[in-house]
């Protein structure tokens, strides 16, 4: 019941004087799970699709010199009657556009139950399930995060490189969990990595130690984890060192964050895992322009947090409108070549380009390329734990 409550919860974060309803404001929604299984990751992402709507409302060239207002939401990341009535709320409440959500399974029911229906744009800097790209979507849904069709393909290449001979995998029992853990199960095998045992398991217990024991007993040089960072995979993380039962750890984009290090430190060191990300232009530029707005960019999908906020500003001015409907129609002219090139801090610069008629090329934090249906291609970065704390180790 408290989830249900907190889900559906609105908090405005007002990033200028204007508001929406005196007429000069444009309102936004962010959802994400604030709280939940991914609670410690989300504050930095929201954070990053604040500083683009402000950047784009500070640099006066705004359709005019408009403003952006942000309401944020609480999608819960797992609960999708909760995520759904919150959605709905910041829809009802007039968001011409919503940056979010996060997780897979709310990601598709806010889709198909209230952003397609009422014509909004969406766009996910993190649900990366390969059921999302047959969504019927109308065009309406976007994702700056590449598909796990390709994420999980990367994950079992790395492992295959670290000589990794068998593998249990432990799953969440969700769309991001099944659909990740299908794809991962398929490439290990076909390296030629046996697969002692696949099992899924729920989020939010007090105790992994059963399913820990069901691993154990099938055995592996490591365990895959394909979970999240705040509740079931860090209880099978937690019940297997306890127990002796694995010392290697691969994990998947949602168990990555400074969360897991602070919590267990030097006893991962021999794990490692992937995420979407660049180490390309976009990303160094990013990480100083966040920094100068006090964030911290380490962390997962805060790029694509800022690119998917960029995106939705670039599209309203190319389109001339701050409306639904604008937004659709123009989002992917500004995410693909031809046009001038834009990375972060250069929102102003695109603007203006835009109001003068000529063609901009987002590249972003991530560098943005949108397939044919608006979801980013994507690169990976290969992650492992060295004196208990990630390191990147490149970019694949």
């Amino acid at each position: 019941m408290r989830k249900l409550i907190i889900a559906a919860f609105l908090f405005a974060s007002s990033l200028v004087s204007n508001s929406y309803a005196d007429g000069h404001g444009i309102k936004m929604g962010i959802i994400l799970g604030f709280t939940g299984p991914i609670e410690s990751l989300t504050p930095a992402m929201a954070a990053s699709a604040e500083l683009a709507f402000k950047e784009a409302s500070d640099s006066g060239s705004l359709l005019g010199g408009k403003k952006i207002s942000v309401e944020r939401a609480d999608s819960t990341c797992v609960d999708s009657a909760a995520a759904t009535t919150a959605a709905q709320g910041l829809v009802d409440g007039g968001v011409v556009a919503i940056m979010g959500a996060d997780c897979s399974g709310v990601t598709g029911a806010i889709a198909t139950n209230v952003a397609v229906p009422n014509g909004v744009v969406m766009i996910s800097p993190s649900a990366t399930s390969p059921g999302l790209t047959d969504l019927n979507d109308n065009g309406y849904f976007f994702r700056t995060a590449p598909s796990d069709a390709r994420g999980g393909q990367i994950l079992a290449d790395i492992t295959k490189d670290r000589k990794v001979k068998s593998v249990a995998i432990t799953y969440t029992n969700n769309d991001y969990g099944k659909g990740l853990a299908d794809v991962y199960k398929a490439a290990v095998e076909a390296h030629g990595i046996k697969v002692t045992t696949v099992a899924a398991h729920e989020d939010g217990k007090a105790d992994y130690s059963a399913e820990v024991a069901t691993l154990a007993s099938a055995g592996g040089d490591a365990v895959a984890v394909i979970g999240y960072i705040d509740q079931g995979g860090k209880g099978i993380i937690q019940a297997s060192l306890d127990s002796g039962a694995f010392d290697v750890f691969i994990l998947s984009d949602g168990m990555i964050g400074d969360s897991l290090t602070d919590n267990f430190g030097k006893a991962l060191n021999k794990s490692f895992g992937s995420l979407p990300g660049s180490t390309g232009k976009g990303a160094g530029v990013f990480a100083d322009v966040a920094k100068a707005g006090g964030i911290d960019s380490s962390g997962p999908y805060t790029g694509e947090s800022y690119d998917a906020a960029a995106l939705i500003t670039l599209a309203m001015q190319a389109g001339g409108k701050a409306d639904r409907a604008t937004i659709q129609q123009n989002l992917m002219s500004v995410a693909n070549a031809p046009g001038k090139k834009i990375y972060p801090g250069e929102l102003g610069k695109a603007l203006d380009l835009l109001a003068k008629g000529k063609a901009v090329n987002y590249e972003g934090a991530t560098g943005v390329e949108m397939t044919d249906v608006g979801e980013a291609f994507g690169s990976f970065l290969e992650k492992e734990i060295k004196g208990g704390k990630f390191k990147t180790k490149k970019q694949r």
